[in-house]
């Protein structure tokens, strides 16, 4: 995987990694040419609302559109829960230009002791077809293979989600099957397409 967005840097002294617990030192920030990737904090909550709250944004998501800033707290409440849980880490993706957050880009469901995690990811419509995700994605990648010990990073995808398909095979994943009725969400079961990279992909 060619990294075209610039060198990603790790805005964290000392960081390590516990294989069956957190990133110790404290949340690390990220950057790339055009964006900070950081912390979510209540503080964000109105300017997440702006895009959890647009259908055409979470319909593949898993979720309905968030109508209050109550759920979107609720959501903020789950990635610092996974975070302190050791079980994901999900940074707030911002425009250097404005320190808004337009979007997330994370890890979640991660196996330490088998060295993988899934990814996931949206971003704010007004974002869309700028090459804004595929730059979160990729720093966020590259942290997991070389700074969370990962061997494996997988994607699942709604066979109807093409924009996110093409997404990730750019940055290198490969679709490994169709999960049938893999979830239950929003009253109805889903079908999702098995993607994932390995470390040995991008060396």
């Amino acid at each position: 995987m060619d990294d075209n967005f610039g060198i990603v840097v790790i805005k964290q002294t000392q960081l390590y990694v516990e294989r069956k617990g957190i990133l110790r030192s404290g949340f690390p920030k990220l950057e790339t040419k055009r964006l900070i990737l950081r912390e979510v904090t209540t503080a964000d909550d109105k300017d997440m609302l702006v895009y959890l709250s647009d259908i055409e944004v979470v319909k593949h998501m898993g979720i309905g559109p968030c109508q209050t800033i109550e759920q979107v707290n609720e959501e903020i409440g789950w990635y610092k829960s996974i975070y302190e849980q050791g079980t994901g880490i999900r940074w707030g993706i911002t425009l250097k230009e404005s320190g808004k957050i337009i979007g997330s880009c994370g890890f979640l469901n991660r196996a330490a002791k088998h060295y993988r995690s899934e990814i996931g990811y949206e971003l704010s419509k007004e974002q869309w077809g700028k090459g804004i995700a595929s730059e979160a994605l990729a720093a966020v990648v590259k942290f997991g293979f070389q700074h969370l010990e990962l061997e494996r990073i997988e994607a699942l995808v709604e066979p109807a989600n093409l924009p996110s398909q093409k997404l990730i095979e750019r940055q290198g994943f490969k679709r490994e099957g169709l999960l049938r009725h893999y979830e239950y969400t929003c009253g109805k079961f889903d079908d999702l397409y098995m993607y994932s990279i390995i470390k040995g992909d991008i060396t």
